[in-house]
C-alpha cells in the first residue's frame, strides 16, 4: 500500500509554521510497512485543494489530510473534499451536540460559525475529536481511502492513535517490517561520501541507502524492509556496519546527537580536559562544548583573542610572528593552541584563527580560510581549511570541525580523512 500526506494551510506554505504533522505521519505509516509516495503542502485555496485530492486519489490507496477543519472562512478542507467527490455537505446530528458540549464546559455559548465543523461530505463519516471542536472525516474516492484530521498536532496525534491507526491496521495489516537508522558524519562532502559508499548506494538494493545534509552534517540514511522483523533488523545492522567500515572515523554517531556531545562524552570517559583559543569563532567552540551537561568536568576554559593585541597579551603570540605571517597563519594557530594548553594545564587544546567574512579576504587568504591547531601534552599540529558560505556558516563549520578534529585526535585517527574545506 502506498500513501499520500496532504498538509493544508497558508501558514505552512508561507513558512510561518513548520509542518511537523507530515514527518510524524510518514514515520507512523512506515512502521506499518506503508510507503509514503507523496508529501504535499497546499494553501487555503479551494481549487488547489480539490485538484490535489483528486490527483492523489488516483495514484495511492491511502490519503491522510491534516488541517483546514476549523470554523473560519479559510478552513476549506471539508468543502474541498466534497468538491473533489462531487457531493454536497450535510450536518452530522451526532457531532453537533458534542461540539456544543465543549463550549458548555467552558461556560460559553457556541458561536454559530462553529456549526460548520459538524458538516461533512455526503457519503462520508465523521471521527469524534476528543481534544477539540474539529471532528475528522473518513471518505473514499477513486482508489483511495481518505482520513482528514485537525491540523493541531496534539489533536491530530490523539485522533490518529484512538481512531485512525486501528482502522489502518485492519485496512493494511503489516506484511513487511521496516527498520531505519542514520549514520551521522562530518568532514566530507555528500558527493564524496556517495562515491565511497559505492554499491551500497545502489537504489535497487535492500536495505536502501541515501544521504541528507543539514548544516554540514551528512547523514547516511538506511531503510531495511523485509518479511520478518528479525531479518529487517539483521540486514539493517549489517548495512550500518558496512557504511561505517567504508567511511571510517568521520562517522561519529547513529543517534540524534551532535559532534560536541560525542566529544564531551569521550573526554568524560577518558577523564581528559580541554581548553580553547579562538579568534574568528568568537567563543563559539567554547559555547558548543559548555552547552553539554557535564562539560564542567572536562572544559578548563578558553580565550577569545579577536584582536592581535589580545593574541600577544593573553596567549603570548610574538608580535614579530604576526608581522611576518599575519594573524591567519599556521605559526599563529600553533602558538595559540600550545599556549592555551600550557596555561590551562589541559590535556588538549584547540585554536582557530581565520577570516569569517564577508570582508577581509584576499587572493592569498580568501574568506573562509581558517587555520586550526590541536595541542596535547606531547606537542601540536595544525591544519588549514577553506570553508564556503556566509559568515554564520563559516563560523559554524569551523566550530564543528574543531570538535571533530579533537575527536579524531582522541581516536588516534589521521585528520587527512577530513576533505571538506
Amino acid at each position: 500500500m502506498q500513501a499520500a500526506i496532504l498538509s493544508i494551510g497558508d501558514e505552512l506554505v508561507l513558512g510561518q509554521t513548520v509542518d511537523t504533522n507530515s514527518a510524524y505521519l510518514s514515520a507512523q505509516l512506515a512502521s506499518r510497512g506503508i510507503m509514503t509516495l507523496l508529501h504535499q503542502t497546499v494553501a487555503d485555496d479551494m481549487q488547489a485543494m480539490v485538484d490535489m485530492i483528486q490527483y492523489a486519489s488516483e495514484r495511492v490507496e491511502l490519503i491522510i489530510i491534516s488541517g483546514g477543519l476549523g470554523p473560519t472562512d479559510d478552513d476549506l478542507t471539508r468543502q474541498a473534499l466534497a468538491g473533489a467527490m462531487g457531493v454536497e455537505l450535510v450536518m452530522d446530528n451526532e457531532q453537533l451536540p458534542l461540539i456544543e458540549a465543549i463550549f458548555t464546559r467552558r461556560g460559553k455559548p457556541m458561536p454559530d460559525r462553529n456549526k460548520i465543523q459538524a458538516y461533512h461530505p455526503v457519503g462520508t463519516t465523521m471521527i469524534t475529536n476528543t481534544c477539540g471542536t474539529a471532528p475528522g472525516i473518513i471518505a473514499k474516492l477513486n482508489k483511495a481511502t481518505i482520513y482528514v484530521t485537525p491540523g493541531v498536532p496534539s489533536e491530530m496525534k490523539t485522533m490518529w492513535d484512538l481512531s485512525i491507526l486501528p482502522q489502518i491496521i485492519k485496512l493494511a495489516p503489516s506484511k513487511r517490517f521496516i527498520h531505519t537508522l542514520k549514520v551521522n558524519t562530518f568532514g566530507r562532502g555528500e558527493s564524496t561520501i556517495a562515491e565511497e559508499l559505492g554499491e551500497l548506494f545502489d537504489r535497487t538494493r535492500n536495505p536502501k541507502v541515501g544521504t541528507t545534509v543539514s548544516k554540514g552534517i551528512v547523514s547516511v540514511r538506511i531503510r531495511s524492509e523485509f518479511e520478518t522483523d528479525a531479518k529487517a533488523k539483521t540486514q539493517l545492522n549489517q548495512t550500518v556496519d558496512a557504511v561505517k567500515a567504508k567511511l571510517g572515523a568521520i562517522a561519529y554517531s547513529t543517534e540524534d546527537i551532535t559532534i560536541q556531545e560525542v566529544l564531551v562524552q569521550m573526554l568524560i570517559d577518558r577523564k581528559l580536559t580541554v581548553a580553547t583559543a579562538e579568534s574568528c569563532t568568537g567563543g563559539l567552540i567554547a559555547k558548543f562544548l559548555t552547552d553539554i551537561p557535564g562539560s564542567s568536568s572536562v572544559v578548563k576554559g578558553g580565550w577569545v583573542t579577536y584582536a592581535n593585541e589580545m593574541k600577544v597579551r593573553e596567549l603570548g603570540v610574538p608580535q614579530q610572528m604576526l608581522m611576518d605571517h599575519g594573524a591567519v597563519s599556521q605559526p599563529v594557530a600553533l602558538h595559540m593552541a600550545k599556549s592555551a594548553q600550557e596555561q590551562a594545564n589541559s590535556d588538549l587544546a584547540v585554536s582557530v584563527t581565520g577570516i569569517a567574512g564577508p570582508g577581509g579576504g584576499s587572493d592569498e587568504k580568501p574568506v573562509g580560510t581558517v587555520w586550526m591547531g590541536i595541542a596535547d601534552r606531547k606537542g601540536a599540529t595544525c591544519r588549514k581549511f577553506v570553508f564556503n558560505g556566509t559568515r554564520e556558516t563559516i563560523r559554524d563549520r569551523t566550530a564543528k570541525m574543531a570538535c571533530q578534529m579533537l575527536r579524531m585526535r582522541l581516536l588516534g585517527e589521521d585528520d587527512a580523512a577530513m576533505t571538506i574545506g
